[in-house]
């Protein structure tokens, strides 16, 4: 039964009772028993839908709705399409469900702002962080993995990017998790699991720098394998949309920890190069909301949108249970 509450939107589902427990890399592992049989009979709300997962489950293999450049709200002119890519404010997304945060920093002052290219956002870093461990506080049984990219052109610094990054985190240690490897479910609970698109000097969080550009690739670390698709200048959508759903029924099929990050964004160029974000997603989000009402059940790794919706997150939730 599901119920919806505009006002709040908050939404509610019940999740399947299940004892079995298996390795949680066996691809033949359900949704059923992904399920956490002590939350069986209770409702799942959208803020806290990890509670009803096992803490044994990896990382990896729970469908996970998240948002490609999370906190790009505003563009100039406005209504162009160039630069705006969500609707949700960072709190409003963990609160509809997401949990895959994609954070672009431009490095000014020895700090962070959020941008999208040249476009300020009106946000900075601390008002992300803020947020996350807000939410985090209030739903201790959730976890945020945060990809951290450094965003348009450092200006008037002192120091580098990780060390401005550093100078965050030490604020607030107990509420990151730095490690490299992809973890369980229970390791990362209440905390931000960082996966790095930036330069470190140190090992911190799982290394996502050797992004290829505009493709679909694989990054091998050890302990911590991803495949991306990030397939993000879209001069066809039906071309958009079979990458997008190859990567889908791969993840679903695989037997291994592979942490598959499936990016379902992108512009299509226009007239001088003039992206145009809604063009894509105006015709992929409602194939992503066709794909997850016939596909109910299943690991489909890891989903940035944009402009997403509690209703979209919410069907890809539901693949878990």
């Amino acid at each position: 039964m599901i119920s919806l509450s505009i006002a709040t939107a908050s939404l509610f589902f019940s999740c399947s009772d299940s004892s079995i427990e298996r390795d949680v890399n066996d691809k033949g592992i359900t949704s059923v028993e992904k399920a956490n049989s002590r939350n069986a009979a209770l409702p799942i709300a959208m803020n806290s839908w990890m509670s009803g997962i096992q803490d044994n489950i990896s990382i990896s293999r729970i469908s996970i709705p998240g948002t490609h450049d999370s906190g790009a709200t505003r563009e100039i002119p406005s209504n162009s399409g160039t630069a705006k890519t969500q609707n949700l404010s960072i709190g409003e997304q963990l609160n509809t469900g997401v949990r895959f945060l994609d954070i672009r920093c431009r490095h000014i002052d020895n700090s962070f702002a959020i941008h999208h290219g040249p476009i300020y956002q009106n946000l900075n870093f601390d008002d992300v962080l803020n947020a996350c461990y807000a939410f985090l506080e209030s739903h201790p049984s959730e976890t945020i993995i945060m990809s951290v990219k450094e965003e348009y052109d450092a200006s008037n610094t002192t120091r580098s990017f990780e060390s401005t990054f550093d100078s965050y985190i030490q604020k607030n240690p107990s509420k990151w998790d730095l490690g490299t490897n992809i973890p369980t479910l229970g390791q990362v609970r209440g905390k931000i699991k960082l996966l790095r698109r930036f330069s470190a000097g140190t090992a911190k969080g799982i290394n996502a720098t050797s992004w290829a550009d505009n493709t679909t690739f694989e990054i091998n670390n050890n302990g911590a394998p991803m495949k991306v698709q990030d397939y993000y200048k879209v001069t066809n959508n039906d071309d958009k949309w079979a990458g997008i759903s190859s990567l889908l029924n791969e993840a679903k099929n695989d037997s291994t920890n592979k942490l598959f990050v499936n990016f379902t964004s992108g512009y299509k160029p226009g007239i001088f190069g003039i992206p145009s974000i809604p063009t894509v997603s105006n015709s992929i989000n409602p194939k992503l909301k066709t794909f997850f009402q016939t596909n109910t059940q299943g690991s489909y790794g890891v989903m940035p949108i944009d402009f997403v919706n509690a209703e979209l997150s919410e069907l890809i939730v539901k693949t878990n249970f």
